[in-house]
């Protein structure tokens, strides 16, 4: 059997340093980041492919910075936007499988029940727009496809809420923290086993897509808002500060936040057989990793 060649882009992230480990014993594994490739030129991405030659090609590179997007709309656009479409025109002209990761933050969050992936798209913010048109440019480009709608990702390595609010912990006697946005934690472990379970199922004899490229919900289940999600693992620290209830109103940023983000993930487990193990059981996993990194007395 023809072992898989497979390409990581964003070998660095919090997700790409999980895939660079989670997929080691598939195939053959590359990786590569900034600056050795730059995102936010279509020469510099169509050079690495085509010298790659991957049979799989996997974006984990993003422009996160959700409110610095407000004003650096044209370099969030370069590398959520443009860079994905230009990758997907690669990936087609290989015959390679083309995954890229999205995000919750592609709807307004005014639905109170989980989103589907029928629903129609419509960003509150800059960054879910520049996301949004990523999606849109695969679409629009065909081939083999799989566009991976993701939320509140951390991990125990990276920056990210979990780690950011330990370290505020240590030094803050209280933390006042938004409690009326809704989503799934989702950590970036959990992502990357996942993504091998589906890359092991269509790189398997008689596998492939066969009429599976699209869209797909892509998070650990449950639900709980950022509030709940902070309460969770501060009260297992040493020293817990006071941790308070925020609305949004209290907590003014540039960039809008959906008040729902919470994503129904029945299309991937029908589609592939995976289901995400639930957040506070992804919780554990990272705070377990965490605190087998602390050097003991």
């Amino acid at each position: 059997m023809k072992v898989p060649r497979i390409l990581i882009l964003g070998r660095i992230g919090q997700v790409g340093w999980e895939l660079r480990h989670k997929l080691a014993c598939l195939g053959s594994v590359s990786s590569i980041d900034f600056p050795d490739i730059d995102f936010t030129k279509p020469e510099s991405l169509r050079e690495i492919v085509r010298s790659a030659q991957p049979s799989i090609l996997i974006n984990a590179v993003a422009y996160t910075a959700v409110d610095k997007a407000e004003t650096e709309r044209d370099l969030a656009h370069s590398i959520n936007a443009t860079a994905p479409g230009v990758l997907a025109e690669e990936a087609k002209r290989l015959g390679a499988l083309l995954i890229h990761y999205s995000t919750d933050y592609v709807y307004n969050g005014s639905k109170e029940s989980p989103w589907v992936e029928t629903d129609s798209p419509n960003p509150l913010n800059v960054y879910g727009q520049t996301k949004l048109d990523g999606d849109l440019a695969i679409e629009r480009v065909g081939g083999d496809y799989l566009i991976l709608r993701t939320s509140w990702v951390y991990g125990a390595r990276g920056k990210n809420f979990l780690l950011t609010m330990l370290r505020l912990a240590k030094d803050r006697p209280e933390l006042r923290i938004v409690d009326d946005q809704k989503g799934s934690p989702t950590t970036s472990e959990c992502i990357a086993q996942a993504t091998a379970q589906i890359i092991t199922q269509v790189t398997a004899p008689g596998g492939g897509l066969a009429g599976r490229s699209g869209v797909y919900h892509f998070t650990n289940s449950g639900a709980t808002t950022w509030y709940g999600f902070a309460r969770e693992f501060l009260s297992r620290q040493a020293n817990c500060p006071e941790i308070v209830p925020i609305p949004t109103s209290e907590y003014p940023v540039p960039a809008k936040r959906p008040a729902n983000s919470v994503l129904s993930c029945e299309k991937l487990q029908e589609a592939f057989g995976v289901t995400m193990p639930s957040w506070e059981l992804g919780l554990d996993l990272v705070l377990d990793t965490l605190e087998a990194c602390v050097p003991q007395a």
